[in-house]
């Protein structure tokens, strides 16, 4: 009888610890985002500045281990500057002939490497908190887009009635507030652009989102674009059938 009481109570415990996550968790801001809905499109240059934001804020402690290089190309970017880009990073490749693994430096057909050789060293760097990888990170939450855009906005002062410990920090849209990720954005100018756009705190959080999202599904636009193809064949064929179906019956019923 245990052995079938004891999965339905761990099941009920994990259903109501749900329940409670959930209704503790804030409502993210809601954004309007050029990827959303049927018609949602990439948007080239916010996934480019993204790509600048995520470089130099976000690589130092996140990994992004299923992107290659070469899919930057979708983007906007030359196959030599996709060379280039890759060429800038150190990938552990290997055995060579005498059985060794050895750095070299990255192609386009190579993934981002993450900033860590494996989790222990990550923790190890990061006071035991473990820094995600965030290839599918906007996918991997809730209302992803609008959960990163809000965390990466809702740093503030904890409020006087809220305790928060040494090393972590207050965000009003995180699960709990309390969270051990310093504020990774914390100024208008902290990227510089290589186009005319205003690196407000606002535009980089828009732009680093939107390249994440684009990194958890580059092949979004297309994957849209052949399901109104389909849409508009299923249409088109349900009026013919339809207009060769009264045309028949039209003579059955004569």
């Amino acid at each position: 009888m245990n052995a079938i009481i004891r999965p339905l109570v761990v099941a009920c415990a994990l259903m109501i610890c749900g329940a409670a996550y959930a209704s503790e968790a804030p409502v993210p801001k809601h954004m309007r985002w050029s990827f959303d809905g049927a018609l949602g499109r990439v948007d080239a240059p916010s996934v480019q500045r993204g790509l600048q934001v995520y470089r130099e804020v976000c690589a130092a402690c996140h990994g992004l281990s299923r992107v290659p290089f070469r899919r930057l190309q979708d983007v906007g970017f030359s196959e030599a500057e996709v060379k280039a880009l890759a060429a800038e990073y150190q990938v552990v490749d290997g055995p060579n002939d005498d059985g060794d693994m050895f750095e070299r430096a990255g192609r386009p057909s190579d993934k981002f490497p993450s900033p860590f050789a494996n989790e222990k060293a990550a923790r190890a760097s990061h006071n035991g908190a473990y820094p995600l990888d965030l290839s599918l990170i906007v996918k991997a939450r809730p209302d992803g887009a609008n959960y990163l855009y809000s965390l990466l906005t809702g740093y503030s002062d904890a409020p006087a009635s809220v305790e928060v410990p040494e090393g972590a920090y207050y965000n009003k849209y995180f699960p709990g507030h309390i969270i051990k990720m310093p504020p990774p954005i914390t100024a208008d100018g902290q990227v510089t652009y290589q186009d005319d756009t205003q690196p407000s705190v606002d535009q980089m959080a828009r732009d680093v989102v939107h390249f994440l999202q684009w990194a958890a599904e580059p092949e979004m636009q297309e994957r849209k674009a052949m399901g109104m193809r389909v849409m508009i064949f299923l249409i088109v064929l349900t009026v013919f059938f339809y207009i060769a179906k009264r045309r028949i019956w039209s003579r059955i019923g004569h």
